[in-house]
């Protein structure tokens, strides 16, 4: 008798990547009237850029920040989830290197799990001024900035598959 997972090893991959665009989508519309936006202060690697972004948004402003926390944190194990299982489970990465084709297998938990250091700090940072630590900002923009350069990492090596995967086979193909 054939399990879950081998009569539909995809399934897991849809749900996670269908509730993660659905959580992003709805954080994207939350958090849009943000002026700076979000992007602004996740690149804030200092005390000062930092607040600078901070400061220009009302009390409310700030809350909605820091309520979108919350969520964010199933958008980020929803798209860790759907990466790792998009590589494991689909075919889509079979003709890709096998050191690329982990480094696509471990790029989106990877980001999720710097986007989640992320949030703790972006939550503790935005609680209270607290100028004195300097190291606690330069480590929620790298974290960031990181998480983004994982994100594109993962796109690029999509991108990749994909042209792999559409390309007719070569004069050695079946040897």
């Amino acid at each position: 008798m054939l399990t879950p997972k081998e009569r539909h090893p995809l399934r897991p991959v849809w749900l996670t990547g269908i509730a993660a665009l659905a959580l992003f989508a709805g954080i994207a519309w939350y958090l849009a009237p943000l002026e700076p936006n979000v992007l602004a202060l996740q690149l804030s690697f200092s005390p000062r850029a930092f607040a600078t972004v901070v400061h220009a948004w009302s009390p409310e402003q700030l809350a909605r920040f820091r309520w979108h926390l919350l969520p964010d944190f199933a958008l980020l194990g929803c798209y860790g989830a759907f990466g790792y299982l998009l590589v494991s489970r689909s075919a889509l990465f079979a003709h890709l290197r096998p050191a690329l084709r982990g480094a696509a297998l471990w790029s989106l938990p990877l980001a999720a799990a710097f986007d989640a250091a992320e949030n703790v700090l972006h939550w503790w940072l935005t609680a209270t001024p607290r100028f004195g630590v300097v190291l606690a900002y330069l480590a929620s923009g790298t974290c960031a900035a990181l998480k983004w350069l994982l994100l594109l990492g993962f796109a690029l090596a999509v991108v990749l598959a994909l042209a792999r995967a559409a390309a007719p086979p070569g004069p050695d193909a079946g040897k």
